[in-house]
């Protein structure tokens, strides 16, 4: 979009396992609808919104990244290039997702994205959070927020309300701003980066290694 070209702006990485509602979470802020249909992602997606935080206009671009590690193993490196701030996601209905938020985190870590840059935590379909283990989930996820210095918020990127879907982000923002974590008249920059499927990798290798005497 042209017309929001020279705002400053900020690369917000989107991190958790797949299926814990990444897409739709980023989609719903963006464009404050929940998408019909959405698959894996594979790869990199990436979406922006303009907000102003202090009567100041700032672009958030977000990286919506792949949840499977089969598809993060080459992007790695790209994914934590110039990272201003963290979204760690999980589903609140789904407790494998919640231990392996530390997993996530090792791996900011390992990345050089230490405690100063800004981070939240998110459970996921609180509205389908009925359970007691759920419950016991939010607990425990306070608990790891406080731990490493991170605000926690709930939310359903698909309920009616999308105010706290824009608490989130907007808290980054507002962080981002005091902070001066903030890059000058970016780009406008949307899309994907899509990682080809491993058939198509592996009759590539068969083409490349086939006998052609």
């Amino acid at each position: 979009n042209n017309s929001v070209y020279g705002h400053n702006f900020s690369l917000v990485i989107v991190l958790g396992d797949s299926g814990v509602g990444k897409t739709c979470l980023t989609h719903r802020f963006c464009t404050g609808t929940f998408p019909g249909k959405t698959e894996a992602t594979i790869g990199v997606d990436f979406r922006e919104r303009v907000v102003e935080v202090e009567g100041e206009k700032l672009k958030l671009q977000l990286w919506d990244t792949a949840g499977q590690e089969r598809f993060r193993k080459s992007m790695v490196q790209h994914y934590y290039r110039d990272v201003h701030a963290i979204v760690f996601v999980y589903d609140v209905t789904n407790t494998t997702s919640f231990r392996s938020l530390p997993v996530w985190m090792e791996e900011c870590r390992q990345h050089s994205l230490g405690q100063d840059v800004p981070r939240v935590l998110v459970g996921n379909k609180v509205d389908l959070a009925t359970s007691v283990a759920s419950s016991t989930t939010l607990e425990q996820a306070r608990r790891l927020a406080d731990v490493h210095g991170m605000p926690f918020y709930v939310c359903s990127a698909k309920g009616d309300d999308k105010k706290q879907v824009d608490t989130i982000f907007m808290t980054l923002a507002q962080r981002l701003k005091r902070q001066g974590g903030l890059r000058r008249k970016g780009p406008s920059v949307s899309g994907s980066f899509k990682l080809p499927s491993k058939a198509k990798v592996e009759k590539e290798k068969q083409e490349k290694w086939a006998c052609t005497c």
